[in-house]
């Protein structure tokens, strides 16, 4: 196995297969809790990738659920190992979304909707540090700075000459109106916005006021999907201490669907351009 896995992909696939033994065995997450004398927090946990999983963690629930294939425990043992590696953003230091950075860098495929602000994949610098400043009062010029610094590496998803992030955002009015910085950032966000949304892989479209009520006015919300089958699609909704990850079928199915009526209700690619270069000839005058 390659020592440059995805370490957060590699404890959601563990997970999986640790949840599909344990169903198999027909336990239950409480019933192993009670047998290696855990909390069953922490089983659910391991179950979701939330937690670092160690091979004692493995060995220890291979052993209950009774796994006698050697090569199974030891596959199993090894992405234990692969786990505990560290992607690029563990290089930042503590990251609150690390997670979602993870998931983010293994994606195949992003569907954003945003009605506040331009998705972090497609800001400008001085944008992302008027933002993040704004939005966090209360950082330092250092926290911000390494803010902006994963900001911008994550977007070498989208700019890579191989296998580049297949990104399609659905923006509000809004994200546009809102005066981020000032004038001048807002032209460089909004010609930078046109620019990105001509790659053949980005695909950008805006819900203007006047679209009125539409499915997305509960809140901003992404879906990934992944190259490998057996990576579940997810649902990420961004919070203020903690954030959302669905993984049910049925919740990403709901969000899917709410989704593709969000693109149906939308201005389509081409006038979604004029719509945002209009606006930037605004903040021009």
């Amino acid at each position: 196995m390659a020592s440059n896995v995805n370490p957060t992909v590699r404890r959601r696939r563990l997970g999986q297969e640790l949840r599909r033994l344990r169903e198999l065995k027909g336990m239950t997450a409480e019933e192993v809790a009670e047998r290696l004398l855990v909390s069953q927090s922490k089983i659910s946990r391991l179950e979701n990738g939330r937690r670092s999983i160690s091979q004692r963690d493995v060995r220890d629930l291979c052993g209950v659920y009774e796994v006698e294939d050697h090569r199974i425990v030891d596959s199993l043992m090894q992405m234990a190992k692969d786990s505990r590696q560290q992607g690029w953003w563990h290089s930042f230091g503590d990251i609150p979304y690390s997670v979602y950075i993870g998931l983010e860098t293994d994606a195949a495929s992003l569907r954003v909707y945003d009605p506040q602000v331009v998705p972090g994949l497609l800001q400008t610098r001085t944008y992302a540090e008027s933002l993040i400043s704004g939005a966090l009062p209360e950082a330092t010029p250092t926290d911000i700075d390494k803010r902006v610094q994963v900001r911008v590496r994550r977007q070498e998803r989208i700019s890579a000459a191989d296998n580049p992030l297949r990104l399609w955002a659905v923006l509000d009015e809004a994200t546009l109106r809102r005066e981020v910085g000032n004038k001048q950032v807002m032209i460089e966000q909004l010609e930078h916005l046109i620019e990105m949304s001509q790659l053949p892989h980005v695909t950008v479209q805006l819900i203007p006021f006047t679209m009125g009520a539409h499915p997305g006015v509960s809140g901003q919300y992404a879906i990934l999907e992944f190259p490998d089958a057996a990576d579940s699609s997810v649902v990420y909704i961004e919070g203020v201490t903690s954030d959302l990850y669905l993984e049910k079928a049925q919740d990403v199915q709901q969000y899917s669907v709410m989704y593709e009526h969000l693109r149906a209700q939308a201005l389509n690619a081409d006038q979604s351009r004029d719509f945002i270069s209009k606006v930037a000839k605004e903040y021009a005058r």
